[in-house]
């Protein structure tokens, strides 16, 4: 029978999955780690245990002891979820702009939460940093994680997540792209790659407003600005963010971060953050440079159950600033809505067909292609405007000969129920999408078709 003793020993081995429609065809393969399977929701899963783990061999954390932490969530979860299991008290502080539903999951796990303003410097004595250590010197017994300046939250990346990436890639891959917020996952894993192949580009990926970028592109601190995506960005800098790892630091805005962690739920199907809608917008950013032949990993740090009264939300996405982009003001749209009153109404040909007829019929109603139908109005192939081209041109071929020779494969293939975001990629491919139901084709939709419908609908 197989079974872990606890949760903790559940952490881990989290699985690679490969993007498929928020990469391009001909871009760089982008595999995401899905580290919001952990126990805990998170990838900071790891590193609390390990930190803990550590502390308890050296004597600093014992039986009946408190542990402290300012925290945006993730971690808190983490150290409380093990607290729950060790039997240790956990008091966390937590900045206001957090979701309400961090707060409620580290108060199901017992701990007592202490919200503090956003607004606010670093070395403020109301910042969440300021009033967590306030709270460990106060405490009797108690251990301050302190995961923004340990070099332990590094080590447990360099020892646990680095290597299992590694091992699941066999080190096949050109680029690391994470998003910096502690550093400790940039800092571990990118020094175990870097280590390992050189070569490996590690991409940290940075909100407008915080102080990474700056401090890797010109060595200076800025003022920090306050953004909304939360885990990532910061407004000091941290001990465990090692910038000698790092390759390049690219910034993202909230608008990006939030578009593209609803564009992972509703065209992947993977519900994560906005730190890892903040990351993958870069991964495809890169992925369009590297071009094809390569792989970029980035790791998704947490789920998008904690969100859903946020950026998932249309109503806070409105209220707070970001209007929703057209694919998104598009909701639910599928090809039949494309299609409207048009569907049954199809231009096509038979094999049988002669070659005058078919450009006839192609230049009389304007298109480039069209469907190929058997005598029971059974789609069988396409016939393209340039196959005809070419036909004519070689000059060894009649008006008067039958286009069987010249019909193509059935390609773009819809039915009514088909979301519009499947057309691009058809598109993509200098198709038109044929509409098909059963055997039948019962419409074509063409790019000018969209560009109609998405005009209407955000007219």
């Amino acid at each position: 029978m197989a079974y872990h003793e606890n949760v903790l020993s559940a952490i881990g081995r989290t699985p690679l999955v490969k993007l498929r429609k928020v990469v391009g065809p001909g871009d760089a393969a982008v595999l995401v780690k899905l580290e919001y399977l952990n126990p805990g929701g998170s990838i900071k899963d790891r590193m609390a245990v390990f930190i803990l783990e550590k502390a308890e061999r050296a004597g600093l954390l014992r039986k009946g002891g408190t542990i402290v932490e300012n925290t945006s969530g993730n971690t808190g979860v983490a150290l409380a979820m093990a607290a729950a299991v060790k039997g240790y008290r956990c008091v966390f502080t937590m900045p206001d702009k957090m979701s309400k539903e961090k707060q409620d999951a580290l108060k199901a796990f017992g701990a007592q939460v202490i919200v503090t303003p956003t607004n606010v410097p670093a070395d403020s004595p109301d910042s969440y940093y300021s009033v967590a250590k306030r709270i460990a010197a106060e405490t009797p017994h108690s251990f301050y994680v302190n995961q923004y300046h340990s070099l332990d939250n590094v080590e447990a990346h360099h020892q646990l997540t680095g290597p299992e990436i590694w091992e699941q890639t066999g080190g096949a891959f050109d680029a690391f792209v994470a998003g910096l917020g502690t550093g400790g996952t940039m800092s571990g894993c990118g020094r175990l790659f870097k280590e390992r192949n050189p070569r490996i580009l590690n991409v940290g990926v940075d909100p407008i407003g915080s102080v990474y970028h700056a401090m890797f592109k010109t060595g200076k601190l800025v003022t920090p600005r306050v953004y909304k995506v939360e885990g990532i960005g910061e407004d000091m800098m941290c001990g465990a963010m090692d910038l000698q790892v790092l390759d390049d630091v690219r910034q993202v805005d909230d608008r990006q971060s939030f578009a593209m962690a609803r564009r992972l739920a509703r065209e992947e199907g993977i519900f994560a953050g906005g730190s890892s809608g903040a990351a993958v917008h870069v991964a495809a950013e890169l992925a369009r440079e590297l071009g094809p032949g390569k792989t970029v990993v980035v790791p998704l740090p947490d789920g998008g159950r904690s969100y859903v009264s946020k950026f998932f939300s249309d109503e806070w996405m409105r209220d707070n600033g970001f209007p929703l982009d057209g694919a998104e003001r598009m909701g639910q749209a599928t090809v039949g809505d494309v299609l409207g009153g048009r569907r049954g109404k199809v231009l096509s040909v038979r094999r049988t067909d002669k070659v005058e007829t078919v450009v006839k019929l192609l230049k009389d109603h304007d298109v480039s292609q069209m469907p190929v139908v058997d005598a029971d109005g059974r789609a069988v192939g396409m016939i393209h405007e340039y196959d005809l081209l070419q036909f004519l041109i070689e000059g060894k071929h009649r008006l008067s000969e039958v286009v069987e020779p010249l019909v193509q494969p059935l390609q773009g293939v819809v039915s009514l129920d088909t979301p519009i975001a499947r057309l691009r990629d058809i598109f993509n491919d200098d198709n038109v999408a044929v509409v098909r139901e059963g055997d039948k084709v019962t419409g074509v939709v063409t790019k000018i078709d969209l560009i109609d419908f998405l005009g209407a609908r955000l007219g």
